[in-house]
């Protein structure tokens, strides 16, 4: 299995993470383990029916896909070549350059897209990067309402804050925030400031060369105790701490 990842022009970067290649040139089982990122993925199947090795179809051929906020991880054993380009938005960032009504009801869910103006899958495969530019540029305009500010401030903090304050330093109400989080990123701001914590504590685990027990790294990260602390990083990545 290959992987590429390509960032997007400069104008373009504080809204698309990247975009990115997945291929598979073989008939061989693979499997893949995908961690939840708080990111929204528009993903274009250029070739063949993407399968799993029981013979369920999750992405047509020459389909489009609009992957909702993964709120758990997701394991998949598929069988066959495959071609997959996917465009990663940032949290939040999918407003920028499409009106949906709200994206909670993608959350945890890959749904075909229709009906909506999308790179043409042809195109893309020809020119890629290129081309993806040149359509998400045009394409970029100011939502009514943003909520990257307070995505960074939850960032930033490393998830470690409540809604209630958070709500009050950026002049709204817990009610109003969660409205828009929910139509902007697809999951309440209590959720995604616990997946941020979870991403802050994941990456401590895995660069903790100063030798701290994981108990010390639960506090550190935000967590009130080990069990707690245990119980989130299962939830988002399948494994105790231990095992990162």
């Amino acid at each position: 299995m290959a992987y590429l990842e390509i960032q997007p022009h400069p104008a373009l970067q504080s809204y698309i993470d990247a975009y990115w290649i997945s291929e598979i040139t073989s008939d061989v089982l693979n499997k893949t383990k995908i961690l939840p990122d708080g990111c929204v993925d528009i993903i274009f199947n250029i070739e063949d029916d993407y399968r799993t090795e029981a013979g369920t179809v999750l992405m047509k051929s020459e389909a489009i896909y609009l992957i909702g906020t993964m709120m758990c991880f997701k394991e998949y054993q598929t069988i066959g070549k495959a071609k997959l380009l996917g465009v990663r938005f940032k949290p939040g960032a999918f407003s920028y350059f499409f009106k949906l009504s709200s994206l909670h009801e993608f959350t945890d869910q890959s749904i075909e897209l229709k009906n909506i103006e999308l790179p043409v899958i042809h195109h893309i495969d020809e020119y890629t990067s290129a081309y993806l530019d040149h359509f998400f540029i045009h394409k970029l305009s100011q939502p009514k309402y943003s909520i990257i500010p307070i995505i960074k401030d939850i960032q930033q903090q490393n998830g470690q804050l409540r809604v209630s304050d958070l709500a009050k330093k950026h002049f709204t109400t817990s009610r109003q925030l969660e409205r828009h989080f929910k139509n902007s990123v697809g999951v309440s701001p209590k959720d995604f400031i616990g997946l941020v914590r979870y991403q802050f504590a994941s990456a401590k685990i895995k660069n903790n060369t100063s030798g701290k027990c994981l108990a010390e790294l639960a506090f550190e990260s935000g967590y009130y105790d080990h069990a707690h602390f245990t119980k989130e990083i299962k939830k988002f990545t399948g494994s105790v701490p231990s095992q990162l």
